[in-house]
């Protein structure tokens, strides 16, 4: 089939090539700068031409961040694997009592954030099972440690679901959890737990944890009290593209309302391990046109992330030429998803991230959690703010 050209800019400067007519009127808003509503956001989805969409999402990309792409030097900690749900998602909880459960005491937690590559870290990331027996004082004893003995790191702790859970279990308000995690020394927020927020698929794959709404007005109070926070989600199990969609365009909706979300994640299924792994994994072409799609309805995230723990080193590469503008960092021991058969490495070093992304010919710039560049010296680094 001969491939239509449209030019909706006047100037001649963005000629988009496609032989998916219903792509035509998308470009020409895209190109224009206006924002997609849900059929189009389906047609996205359906069109045949993921190059044609690829292209639209990288318009938008380079506009935002020309040829920059972000990483960070992180470490990956996961306290604890004892969780009081049973998400037919998950590969990584277990119940109390089960030989393969663990809980990090305290100091096996700062042991472990000290522990891997000599190379000076600016983020620590922290999530786990829902505990049935840790109390708050527990994570707020976590953190404590960590801001003592790493003062200069960035803590980015607790999802929406952990922060509600502990609130419940402490008798707490949402806002009162979130004021002492503040003041024990979370600095911003990750974006787990969000799956998908449509009813008919979370009481399939996550039905014990807080119900989309929840996760929602979570994020919606953590952003009023001066959090930032990433947001994610998880396809390729049991939704479909209409839920996909809505799951996109409300987090749209609070980005509007509280400017607090930095980065969207969209997080690959691993079937391996859980109790839907009749279901077959991702294939490259569903990754890269979920990450084109995210770029082209979430007009207002500042960034979009190719996990490449999840899709993959060669995949994410590709991701940077649909719409993703980072790659994550350096984790070092992720847990959750390579318990739910993720073959990728459990860490890289600052050389091989940067190799990834000039060989994806994209200028590799490091970060910290709240994107200031980082400068570094043979032994130290410097945030710019």
């Amino acid at each position: 089939m001969q491939a239509h050209i449209t030019d909706p800019n006047p100037a001649g400067s963005h000629p988009f090539r496609t032989f998916d007519r219903n792509l035509e009127p998308i470009a020409a808003k895209v190109l224009t700068g206006q924002r997609l509503d849900f059929h189009e956001g389906l047609a996205l989805y359906a069109s045949t031409d993921v190059l044609a969409v690829g292209w639209l999402a990288n318009s938008v990309r380079e506009k935002l961040h020309g040829d920059v792409t972000y990483f960070n030097v992180n470490r990956h900690i996961n306290p604890t694997n004892v969780c009081v749900a049973a998400c037919k998602l998950c590969a990584f909880g277990r119940k109390k009592g089960d030989p393969a459960g663990y809980t990090m005491a305290l100091e096996q937690a700062w042991e472990t954030a000290a522990s891997g590559y000599s190379e000076a870290v600016t983020e620590f990331h922290i999530v786990g099972g829902l505990h049935p027996d840790l109390p708050l004082e527990y994570f707020l004893d976590l953190v404590q440690g960590l801001k003592k003995r790493f003062p200069k790191v960035h803590i980015k702790a607790f999802t929406m679901v952990e922060v509600a859970y502990l609130a419940r279990r402490a008798k707490l308000s949402i806002e009162q959890t979130l004021l002492r995690m503040r003041e024990a020394g979370v600095d911003s927020m990750p974006g787990g737990g969000a799956e998908i927020f449509a009813a008919r698929v979370r009481s399939v794959i996550c039905d014990h944890k807080i119900d989309g709404d929840e996760w929602l007005s979570t994020a919606r109070l953590a952003h009023q009290l001066g959090f930032k926070s990433n947001a994610t989600m998880l396809y390729g199990h049991i939704e479909n593209d209409e839920d996909r969609v809505d799951h996109l365009l409300r987090l749209r909706s609070l980005q509007d309302e509280t400017g607090g979300f930095q980065t969207f994640i969209p997080l690959a299924f691993h079937p391996e391990n859980t109790a839907l792994d009749h279901l077959p994994v991702t294939t490259g072409l569903t990754d890269i046109r979920q990450v084109a799609v995210s770029r082209l309805l979430l007009d207002n995230f500042p960034h979009i992330k190719a996990y490449w723990q999840m899709m993959t080193p060669k995949i994410a590469q590709i991701a940077l030429r649909f719409g993703a503008d980072d790659l994550d960092g350096t984790v070092v021991e992720e847990k959750i998803y390579h318990d739910a058969g993720a073959t990728t490495p459990q860490g890289m070093t600052r050389k091989q991230l940067c190799r990834l992304i000039t060989e994806a010919g994209r200028v590799p710039v490091e970060r910290d959690t709240l994107y200031h560049p980082v400068t570094r010296t043979e032994d130290s680094f410097v945030i710019a703010v």
